[in-house]
């Protein structure tokens, strides 16, 4: 982006300003991206003040790939009708100022933008780098993201978060990148159930670098920067918004399922979650051997009213338990717990019943 308006507004040859650039971090074991940054500065001198604004407008010049002015709303649009939210960021080794001077940064279509930004005087002109964003770097604002904490100065990005307490859990996150400089992001991604695409020039149709990804799994799919409507890479990311439907539908149920099991067990003592998981193991047992084992282990507890009702529940329920209740240890062990009862439930006459038919 700095190679479209600013870099030759200070009399700079494109290939001439990299070259330099890098070989300045080189000799000085610097960061690339504050040797850019330096070099921009340094430029600037005599022929430009490098203001917030002015940066914007180079920004604002920036050439967008193909259907990248329309591709927020018709997602959004498309994942609306599925039931689902898309929240979009930019995580960019490139220079804040000019990303927020873009056309689309300035519809505000970007719940945050990540990238290297400079701090400014009172005079309002760039002296220091405020921010940089280097290819490792990079993935801390993924996890920001997964954990809702925004701010880039929060350290509560590195505390522990429980599976239901993640905003945005890595199986639901999108990313889309095109250079090097996204691999590490891509990879975490990809190794946490989420969806890397690499994207590559619509011009040269080269896919050498993204077919590079896909051979060392960073990336899932690949496709033309073509963002137009019913290109590839809308195709693919719809795909995707359909299976994250599914996928949300099941985990819904799963995080139930899981809150209800931890709401059984809250407070219970270890012997108590022993005795459960015991009638809870008689209750899963999918053959004759099994349950005879179990019942041995149920022989050893002294079983209070209310846990013996489970039993006769499990046994009246569970077609392989009545199968063999008239084995001796098993009538034996039901019937030792019905002659303790003054009353008897309807599931524990019937399983008196069934025991002495």
């Amino acid at each position: 982006m700095q190679a479209q308006g600013f870099i030759q507004s200070v009399n700079c040859d494109v290939t001439t300003f990299w070259r330099e650039s890098n070989a300045l971090a080189n000799k000085n074991d610097m960061d690339q991206n504050l040797s850019w940054m330096y070099k921009m500065v340094k430029e600037a001198d005599g022929n430009l003040i490098p203001k917030r604004e002015t940066l914007e407008e180079y920004g604002s010049r920036v050439k967008l790939f193909p259907g990248v002015d329309t591709w927020f709303e018709r997602v959004n649009e498309y994942a609306k009708s599925k039931g689902i939210i898309i929240e979009h960021y930019i995580i960019s080794s490139g220079l804040k100022e000019m990303i927020d001077g873009t056309s689309i940064a300035k519809k505000g279509v970007f719940k945050q933008v990540y990238a290297s930004a400079f701090y400014y005087n009172d005079r309002g002109v760039a002296v220091w780098p405020a921010q940089t964003i280097n290819f490792t770097g990079k993935t801390q604002y993924l996890f920001r993201i997964s954990k809702g904490v925004l701010n880039v100065n929060d350290p509560a990005v590195n505390n522990h978060f429980e599976p239901d307490e993640i905003r945005i859990p890595f199986r639901n996150i999108i990313y889309i990148g095109d250079s090097d400089t996204d691999i590490p992001c891509m990879k975490l991604v990809t190794s946490n159930g989420g969806h890397a695409i690499g994207v590559y020039d619509c011009d040269s149709k080269d896919k050498t670098r993204v077919q590079k990804m896909i051979h060392d799994n960073r990336i899932s799919y690949y496709a033309e920067a073509d963002y137009r409507k019913g290109k590839a890479l809308e195709r693919i990311v719809k795909a995707i918004i359909d299976q994250t439907s599914s996928n949300e539908a099941i985990e819904s149920i799963k995080t139930k399922c899981i809150k209800e099991t931890a709401d059984a067990y809250d407070g219970k003592t270890i012997e108590e979650q022993k005795r459960k998981d015991l009638i809870i193991e008689l209750d899963n047992s999918s053959s004759f051997t099994n349950t005879h084992t179990v019942i041995k282990k149920l022989k050893q507890i002294d079983w209070n009213a209310d846990e013996r009702e489970e039993l006769y529940h499990t046994a009246v329920i569970n077609t392989q338990i009545k199968w063999i209740l008239k084995d001796p240890d098993i009538a034996d062990f039901y019937m030792k717990n019905i002659n303790k009862e003054t009353v008897l439930s309807d599931a524990a006459k019937e399983v008196k019943r069934l025991i002495e038919e």
